[in-house]
C-alpha cells in the first residue's frame, strides 16, 4: 500500500511541475530540494519541513529588479523557528531528553519552487517510525497561500499535517480539501469581514479594490466584496496584479486607480505584489488615497520607510496581535556567519545587512570582516517591536512539539528518564495529532485549533502615524474579535486617527453625496446602488436611504427629518367657529327662557290660555333643551359626550315635535267644531300628556337600544386628512342614527299635514298657519342637512349638525312664539277673549 502512495505522490509532483506557472526561476545556492539551514536530532520537526520564501533576490521575475534581495523579515521568521527549537531542546518538560532538528527550504515565493521544495522534504532519510516513503511528520510553512496549497496537495496524500504561520486564504479551512492543514494565523474569512465593517464604520460606501492574483488575494477579495455588499458598500473597481506579471498590467491597474472616483483603496495584497504596486504608484505620482490594507503588509516595517511614507501614512488595516518573545532579541543578535562557515545564506544575510562583501574582488564594495555588530543594524531582522507573524511562527513550532509529545510516553509514570521516551503505540502510525493540541505559552497566550484547523480570530486595527521624530509608527486604534457577538466584534480605541496625506479630516468616499433633508435616494439605472439621485419625499415620509412612512399617528416635519405627532383637530370652544356656535346656542336658550318668562307673566290672559299654556310651557322647555344639546357637540369627544350627543338631540327634538303635534291637533279640533258652544273644545289634559309622553318614549326606546348594542364612541380619523388626526364620534350604528332622524322627520311631517289642514282658520287666531311655516322651515333645514352632513370634512361635519339644530330650533321659536309675544308685549288690546273669538268680517257676511 505504501508503494502505491509513493507512486501517487510522484504523479502529483510531476503534474504540479507541468501545471505550475512558469512565472519565475530560482537561481539558488543549490536546487530547491536542498535545505539551506539544517540541524540533526533524534527527531526532525519543523526543520526539514519549514519552508519560507526569504530568498527573493534570486527569483528573477519580469518586474522590478530592485526587490531581488534577501527578505530580512522572512529571515527573522527562520531564526524565530530555530530559537523555538532550541528552547524546546533545552526544556525538561516538553520532549524531555529528545533532541529536535530542522531543515529549512526556500520556496522562493512561487508555486513551482514550492513543489520542488516539498519534493526535497519527501526525499529525507527514512525514519524508524515508519517504513513509508517519507520521513516527514509535520510541515511548518509556507508564508503564502498559493505555495501552501501546492505543498498541502502533496503532503495531504501522505496524511502529513501542515501548519502555517502566514497562509490566510479562507479556502484552506475546507476540511474536505485540506483535512491535515492547520495554521496559527486567522483565516481571511474573518479578516475580510472585519475590513468590510471597518469601511462601513467610517462611512465609506464607495471604494476601490486591488488584490494579489493568487489564492490569497482572489479568495480574500471575494469574501470582502460579499461582506461589503451586505454592509451596503459598493466596490468601484477590483483589479488584480501579480509580482510575476507584465509591467503593462501594473501600469494599467494604477491608471484605473487614478481614474476612479473612490478615495479609499482596499489593498488585499501579499508583500510581493505590494512592492510592485508601490513602485508604479511612485512612478505615476499617485497620492491622496486612503489605503486600507490586509495583515500581509499593514505592519511591514520596510514599507514604513521614507520611500513610501508619503504614500502610506494614514493607512488603516487589521494586523495580528503583537506579542513579546522573551530572549528572541538576544538570540537574533548572536547570528553570525561564523556559526556555519559553509552557509552561503548566512554570508549573504551579513552582506545585505552591512552593505559589504566577503568577496574581496567585488569592485566598489567594502569587505566584510564578520565582526560587525548586529546591535548597530536597524532593519527588519533586528526589529522585534512588532512581533506578530514571528509569534505565529513561534506558536507553530510549539504546536508541533506538543503534538509530538502527546505521542510519546516518557519513563515510568511520566517521569523524565534519560532516553526513556518511546511511542505510546508501537504500530506504524506516524500522523501527528495537531487537532487536539491545547497549551499555553509562557506569555500566557493559549494556543488551540477549531474544527477547521484555525485559531481564534482576533485582530488589532493599526494606523500609520508619525511620532515626534518624524518616523512612521503603527498605532493600535481599535480591535476586532470574531468570538464576540456581532454587535461588539469591532471596537475603536479613544485614539486620534491620522488619515491619508496626514490630514486630520476623515476622507469622504461616496459615489453620491447624501441627500438633503426631505429627499430620498433613487437608484440610477445601470449604476451601483451607492450611486443615486435625490428625489423629494412625499408628505408623511422622512428621508433615509429610502423615504420611510411615519407611523399612522405621526407626520413628517417641514424638513422631513423626523416624525412628529399629527395635529389634533376637533371643534373646540376656543376657535372662532366653535365660539360662535356656542354663543348662538346660549343665545337661543336664553331667548327661549325669556319667552317662557313672558308666557308665565301673562299666563292668565286669554291669548296664553287659548294657546294651551301647559303645552306651550312644555314646548318652550323642550326648545331650551334643543338649544343646549348642541353644546354637547363642541369640545374633544369623549365616551360620554359621544353617547350624549345624538341621544339628547333625538329625545329633545322628539319631545319638541310631540308638543307641537299635540298643539296642532288641539287647534285643528277646536276650530273644526260645528257648534258655537264647542268653539273652544278642550281635549282632556291627560290625553295631551299621554300623546306627548307616548311619542317621546318611542324615541327614548330607540335611543336605549342604540346605546345598548352599538353606542357611539370616540374615533381618531386618520384617513380623511393625512397631516392631522380628526377626533370625532363614530356613530356605532349608522342605522340607529338614521332611524332617530327618520322618527323626528315622521313627527314633523305629521305636524305639517295637520297644520296644513288648518291653514284657513280665522285670521285672528290662526296658530295652524304659524305651525305650518315652522314645519316648512324645520323640514327645509333638515333636508338640506343630509347632503351637507355627508359631504362635510372633519370638524365641519359637527358644525353642520350644530347649525341644523340651531336653525331648526330658532325657526320653531320664532314662527310659533314671535306673533304671540308681539301681541302680549306690544298689542295688549288684542289680548282679549272677544278679539280672539271674532270672525273675519267678510266671512261673517
Amino acid at each position: 500500500m505504501g508503494d502505491w502512495i509513493c507512486v501517487i505522490s510522484l504523479l502529483i509532483v510531476i503534474l504540479r511541475f507541468f501545471k505550475a506557472e512558469n512565472d519565475s526561476t530560482c537561481e539558488m545556492y543549490g536546487s530547491p530540494e536542498v535545505s539551506l539551514l539544517s540541524k540533526e536530532g533524534d527527531f526532525i520537526i519543523g526543520g526539514r519541513t519549514f519552508i519560507l520564501e526569504f530568498h527573493l533576490h534570486k527569483c528573477k521575475t519580469l518586474l522590478f529588479p530592485l526587490f531581488f534581495r534577501i527578505n530580512l523579515r522572512e529571515f527573522r521568521f527562520v531564526q524565530t523557528m530555530i530559537f523555538a527549537v532550541e528552547e524546546i531542546n533545552n526544556s525538561s518538560e516538553l520532549l524531555p531528553n529528545v533532541s529536535v532538528g530542522y531543515r529549512i527550504f526556500d520556496s522562493c515565493g512561487s508555486t513551482l519552487p514550492s513543489t520542488r521544495a516539498a519534493m526535497g522534504l519527501m526525499n529525507g532519510e527514512e525514519n524508524t517510525w515508519s517504513k513509508n516513503c517519507s520521513s516527514v511528520h509535520a510541515v511548518i510553512g509556507a508564508s503564502e497561500s498559493s505555495s501552501t496549497i501546492a505543498m498541502q496537495q502533496i503532503f495531504g496524500v501522505f496524511q502529513i499535517p501542515m501548519i502555517s504561520h502566514f497562509a490566510t486564504c479562507a479556502c484552506l479551512s475546507n476540511r474536505k480539501e485540506y483535512p491535515f492543514f492547520f495554521r496559527t494565523i486567522p483565516s481571511d474569512y474573518y479578516q475580510s469581514r472585519a475590513l468590510a465593517k471597518l469601511v462601513k464604520h467610517f462611512g465609506w460606501t464607495w471604494v476601490g479594490a486591488v488584490r494579489s492574483d493568487n489564492d490569497y488575494g482572489n479568495n480574500g477579495m471575494a469574501t470582502f466584496i460579499e461582506a461589503a455588499n451586505q454592509e451596503g458598500i459598493c466596490v468601484e473597481y477590483s483589479e488584480a496584479i501579480s509580482r510575476t506579471g507584465s509591467r503593462e498590467n501594473v501600469e494599467r491597474v494604477v491608471r484605473v486607480i487614478r481614474g476612479g472616483t473612490a478615495s479609499v483603496l482596499v489593498a488585499f495584497l501579499a508583500q510581493g505584489e505590494m512592492d510592485v504596486l508601490l513602485e508604479e504608484v511612485l512612478m505615476q505620482n499617485l497620492t491622496g488615497l486612503q489605503w486600507v490594507g490586509s495583515e500581509s503588509w499593514i505592519t511591514a516595517n520596510y514599507l514604513a520607510k521614507k520611500r513610501y511614507a508619503g504614500i502610506l501614512t494614514g493607512s488603516l488595516g487589521f494586523a495580528i496581535r503583537k506579542a513579546k518573545i522573551s530572549g528572541l532579541l538576544d538570540f537574533l543578535l548572536k547570528v553570525n556567519p561564523s556559526q556555519d562557515p559553509q552557509s552561503n545564506l548566512l554570508r549573504e544575510f551579513w552582506e545585505t545587512t552591512f552593505g559589504c562583501s566577503f568577496r574581496s574582488s567585488t569592485p566598489g564594495t567594502k569587505s566584510c570582516s564578520g565582526f560587525e555588530r548586529l546591535q548597530d543594524a536597524n532593519n527588519a531582522f533586528t526589529d522585534v517591536s512588532e512581533l506578530r507573524i514571528s509569534n505565529c511562527v513561534y506558536k507553530a513550532v510549539y504546536a508541533v512539539a506538543h503534538a509530538l509529545h502527546s505521542l510519546l510516553k516518557c519513563g515510568p509514570s511520566g517521569d523524565s528518564v534519560s532516553h526513556s521516551c518511546i511511542l505510546k503505540d508501537n504500530s506504524e502510525q506516524r500522523q501527528v495529532k495537531l487537532q487536539k493540541v491545547n497549551f499555553t505559552l509562557q506569555s500566557g497566550e493559549q494556543v488551540y485549533f477549531d474544527d477547521n484547523g484555525d485559531p481564534a480570530a482576533t485582530y488589532e486595527l493599526v494606523n500609520w502615524q508619525r511620532n515626534h521624530a518624524g518616523d512612521v509608527v503603527f498605532t493600535t486604534v481599535g480591535k476586532y474579535d470574531a468570538s464576540q457577538p456581532n454587535w461588539n466584534q469591532f471596537t475603536m480605541n479613544k485614539v486620534k486617527i491620522t488619515w491619508a496625506a496626514e490630514s486630520w479630516e476623515k476622507p469622504l468616499s461616496v459615489c453620491s453625496e447624501n441627500c438633503l433633508p426631505g429627499f430620498r435616494q433613487a437608484i440610477i439605472k445601470g449604476k451601483p446602488i451607492c450611486c443615486f439621485s435625490c428625489v423629494p419625499c412625499a408628505g408623511g415620509e422622512i428621508n433615509s436611504a429610502e423615504c420611510s412612512q411615519c407611523p399612522s399617528e405621526f407626520w413628517s416635519n417641514v424638513k422631513h427629518s423626523k416624525c412628529v405627532p399629527k395635529l389634533i383637530e376637533f371643534l373646540s370652544y376656543g376657535e372662532t367657529m366653535g365660539a360662535l356656535l356656542t354663543a348662538f346656542s346660549l343665545c337661543g336658550a336664553s331667548l327661549t327662557l325669556v319667552v317662557l318668562c313672558v308666557f308665565f307673566r301673562f299666563r292668565h290672559t286669554p291669548l296664553v290660555k287659548a294657546s294651551n299654556s301647559e303645552l306651550s310651557f312644555l314646548l318652550l322647555f323642550s326648545l331650551t333643551l334643543c338649544f343646549l344639546c348642541s353644546l354637547a357637540f363642541i369640545g374633544q369627544p369623549t365616551a360620554w359626550s359621544c353617547m350624549l350627543r345624538h341621544t339628547a338631540f333625538g329625545v329633545a327634538f322628539a319631545l319638541c315635535i310631540s308638543c307641537i303635534l299635540a298643539k296642532t291637533i288641539t287647534v285643528v279640533m277646536a276650530f273644526k267644531a260645528k257648534r258655537p258652544a264647542n268653539m273652544f273644545p278642550q281635549c282632556s289634559a291627560p290625553l295631551q300628556r299621554t300623546s306627548v309622553i307616548g311619542c317621546t318614549l318611542i324615541q327614548v326606546f330607540i335611543c336605549v337600544i342604540w346605546l345598548a348594542f352599538a353606542p357611539p364612541f370616540p374615533h381618531k380619523n386618520i384617513v380623511y386628512a393625512n397631516e392631522k388626526i380628526i377626533l370625532e364620534c363614530f356613530l356605532g350604528s349608522p342605522l340607529a342614527f338614521w332611524v332617530v332622524m327618520a322618527y323626528i322627520g315622521f313627527l314633523a311631517l305629521l305636524c305639517f299635514i295637520l297644520a296644513f289642514l288648518g291653514r284657513k282658520l280665522p285670521d285672528n287666531f290662526n296658530e295652524a298657519k304659524f305651525i305650518t311655516f315652522s314645519m316648512l322651515i324645520f323640514s327645509a333645514v333638515w333636508l338640506t342637512f343630509i347632503p351637507a352632513y355627508v359631504s362635510s370634512p372633519g370638524k365641519f361635519t359637527v358644525a353642520v349638525e350644530i347649525f341644523a339644530i340651531l336653525a331648526s330650533s330658532f325657526g320653531l321659536l320664532f314662527c310659533i312664539f314671535a306673533p304671540k309675544c308681539y301681541i302680549l308685549l306690544l298689542k295688549p288690546e288684542r289680548n282679549t277673549k272677544k278679539h280672539l273669538m271674532g270672525r273675519n268680517q267678510s266671512r261673517t257676511q
